[in-house]
């Protein structure tokens, strides 16, 4: 235990105390969001359908516009990117409440919502790549980014708690739209904190040319963050006229020629690094836990308005949550020899195991422990494939990938809630928690599936790898 709290301090440390906080509020409106904009639409509408539709665009949006959001953050820095995103989402957000208020018609509002939803920051991804880029800046070992990665996703968990329960608690005391009009100033301020912090400049978004595959990551005393040194020679190219062509420099200033002119290489986009096949799996995976959290969901609700306690739906939820994000901060204690293809394996047999008591759960004291003891699985199963995501993906994709990921999980969950609750309005709870387990068989499939090792990445130049890189050659297998 002593040991995991000083790994945790050291993770503290690579960032700061100020950047987790503002994280951990920026992403607080993505949980508050949907929620919120289904109670607004609800009572200002009157139709439950409406209300569903919005929060059905609002859903919709993020998962297509994350992971577009992360490839702009790639190639153009992080700051640029959640600075816009995150002020151009406070004011959609700002305009859905206004739009509810005034009762608008159905199109507007999910118009408003679908564009609420695309221009989400995705806080929470940016945040993991740029810890990750800090660990390997500091010559972190797959360990401590492992740790990192444990507590990004503790702070997922706990907003996902928070976040419902404070629009519960605003709807309860005020209004829907106060929950709303907290979520907009949060996208505002923290997010704008968020990306003016110092730590933003941690990955440079050049990386992507520089680092084709994840085995030629790494950095150097003398090189920017996250991207490699440039190759000390440039190419020369053998010139048709017989006389020797002048030297193009990749970067920098015009390279002298034989002759003593100077040339300038004109600016070229480099071609975007292959995502391993290998990921498309991790995706799936999370996209069917996103399917056993709307399954959950969907179960919990129909489950407790037929004990005539729905108010109990929520504490249920959230109790889960709380053990999964327990589960996450344990981590930190796994033994380094267990690699992650063995966690996402021993996640997935978890996942199978302890979901089958859903189908024969009757009652809310049955319940409550049976869903607990379920969270214990979920954060592990999330965090081992964001792991998995890291040590894969091109480095100049990363937080594409990472957003991709996030995307899954809510695109996952949206339509698991929608058609899990028709089969629980038709035929019962458990057939709402059977679309949960049989989520859990399809990623325990994925699991066990997956090529133990990836196959070695192609050579790269030595000046590709900086010596005393925190990544070596061997980056390339699966750890």
């Amino acid at each position: 235990m002593i040991a995991a709290t000083a790994t945790y301090r050291r993770v503290m440390a690579l960032s700061g105390p100020v950047l987790p906080v503002v994280s951990f509020l920026g992403r607080l409106p993505t949980a508050m969001c949907q929620l919120g904009s289904l109670l607004l639409v609800a009572q200002t509408s009157g139709s439950l359908a409406t209300a569903g539709l919005v929060g059905g665009a609002l859903a919709a949006g993020q998962t297509v516009g994350g992971p577009l959001l992360g490839r702009l953050a790639d190639r153009h820095g992080q700051r640029t990117v959640v600075l816009a995103a995150c002020w151009f989402d406070a004011f959609a957000v700002a305009a859905l409440v206004a739009a509810a208020l005034a009762r608008a018609g159905t199109l507007p509002l999910a118009l408003i919502g679908l564009l609420a939803g695309a221009a989400v920051p995705q806080i929470g991804p940016l945040a993991r790549t740029r810890l990750v880029a800090l660990a390997h800046r500091a010559g972190a070992g797959d360990r401590l980014i492992n740790t990192a990665l444990s507590f990004e996703g503790t702070l997922d968990e706990t907003s996902f708690v928070l976040g419902p329960a404070l629009v519960g608690l605003s709807a309860t005391v005020a209004h829907p739209a106060a929950a709303l009009a907290l979520a907009a100033l949060l996208l505002a301020v923290c997010g704008s904190a968020f990306a003016l912090h110092p730590t933003a400049t941690a990955l440079h978004p050049r990386a992507e040319a520089l680092h084709p595959t994840a085995g030629a990551r790494g950095s150097s005393a003398g090189a920017p963050p996250m991207t490699a040194a440039r190759p000390s020679t440039p190419e020369a190219f053998p010139s048709t006229t017989g006389a020797p062509r002048p030297v193009i420099a990749a970067d920098g200033p015009p390279a002298p020629a034989a002759d003593g002119r100077r040339v300038k290489a004109p600016a070229a986009r480099p071609a975007r690094a292959r995502m391993p096949r290998a990921v498309h799996g991790m995706r799936a995976s999370m996209a069917l836990q996103g399917v056993i959290f709307g399954a959950c969901q969907a179960g919990i609700t129909a489950l407790t308005e037929r004990l005539h306690q729905p108010t109990q739906a929520g504490l249920v939820y959230a109790a889960m949550g709380v053990m999964s994000a327990v589960a996450g901060l344990s981590l930190a204690l796994v033994p380094a020899g267990i690699t992650l293809p063995t966690r996402w394996r021993a996640a997935a047999v978890a996942l199978v195991v302890l979901s089958v008591p859903l189908l024969f759960v009757r009652s809310l004291g049955a319940l409550y422990p049976v869903v607990v003891v379920l969270g214990v699985a979920f954060a592990p199963h999330l965090i081992t494939l964001f792991g998995l995501t890291e040590r894969l993906v091109p480095a100049g994709r990363l937080a594409e990938s990472m957003a991709f990921l996030t995307s899954a999980v809510v695109g996952g969950q949206a339509l698991a809630l929608a058609a899990a609750g028709r089969l629980a309005e038709a035929h019962g709870p458990s057939a709402a928690f059977a679309v949960a387990v049989g989520a859990a068989v399809l990623i325990l499939c994925l699991a066990l599936g997956a090529p133990a090792r990836r196959r070695a990445a192609a050579p790269t130049p030595a000046a590709a790898t900086p010596a005393g890189s925190g990544r070596s050659a061997s980056a390339g297998r699966l750890p």
